[in-house]
């Protein structure tokens, strides 16, 4: 389990984490979403003990963690993380004698499912298939806490979808604690169990997908019906048109007056205007 405590973290006048307080189970899969500058790989890195709160207190498993107090099984990957000029093959077995737990089949059955040769060397890989290798090398570690930063920096389309499918059989397989952070929102949505939005260093949003899904929608119709609505409604971003509004709600459900009509809010469209809703009006 994993705590942050009224954390804080500045660099310099500068504040990347703002009196954030959080906590994640015993295991699931997480999405942390912000624009850049946000506080993700802020987050992130203190949770690994990669850097100090300024104030507050990050817990990993029932331990306080800091540079001086690494946290145990916690793996931490970013899109620049970097192998040995190895070949995979080498790569996978030295990860194999380091680490006790690791997944020896499970890495090798994913690098031929993406087409990654045992043969070459790391850097004769693409940017994509470099970053595909460091996160299955992590997933295969059986770490208690993988935390994966941009992890699907370079990858195309497909190899995105590769990489959810292997994101989700990985947990299946030794569910944990897995925080992935995206902006390609929708298709994490597939495998992401909760979605954690966070702006300025502060916590705006932490929800199931399928709360956002039932409470996330658009109004639309006639100004002078949807106005008087917004009283009672949580609107997190409206654009009218003449006399036309849309307006984007994250609230209960209800059953609009004649006129106006409901439609479901994607969750790109959501992310987009929990976080800037306020500046499209």
């Amino acid at each position: 389990m994993i705590e942050l405590e009224n954390v804080t973290k500045k660099y310099g006048s500068t504040i990347a984490i703002d009196h954030l307080s959080l906590s994640f189970p015993d295991s699931g899969i997480f999405c942390l979403l912000g624009r850049n500058g946000a506080g993700k790989t802020t987050l992130m890195k203190l949770i690994a003990g990669r850097t100090y709160t300024t104030d507050g207190r990050v817990v990993v498993n029932g331990k306080e963690i800091s540079p001086s107090k690494m946290p145990d099984g916690v793996n931490y990957i970013d899109g620049s993380s970097t192998q040995f000029n190895m070949k995979v093959s080498a790569l996978i077995e030295a990860a194999a004698m380091l680490q006790k737990n690791f997944d020896r089949v499970f890495a090798q059955e994913m690098t031929r499912r993406f087409d990654l040769s045992p043969n070459k060397k790391y850097k004769q890989l693409s940017f994509g298939m470099k970053t595909m290798l460091s996160t299955i090398i992590s997933l295969a570690n059986n770490s208690k806490v993988v935390l994966l930063d941009e992890p699907t920096l370079g990858l195309d389309a497909i190899m995105r979808d590769q990489f959810n499918a292997l994101l989700l059989e990985s947990y299946n397989t030794n569910p944990r604690i897995i925080i992935v952070s995206t902006h390609l929102i929708d298709e994490i949505a597939k495998v992401t169990e909760r979605l954690i939005i966070i702006e300025s260093g502060k916590l705006l949003i932490e929800a199931s997908i399928n709360d956002i899904d039932e409470r996330a929608y658009t109004l639309s119709g006639p100004t002078t019906a949807i106005t008087p609505l917004l009283d009672r409604l949580n609107c997190i971003g409206k654009m009218a048109v003449g006399t036309v509004m849309a307006a984007h709600i994250y609230d209960n459900r209800i059953k609009p007056p004649a006129g106006v009509s409901i439609s479901q809010l994607s969750l790109q469209d959501f992310f987009i205007n929990i976080v800037g809703g306020k500046n499209h009006e």
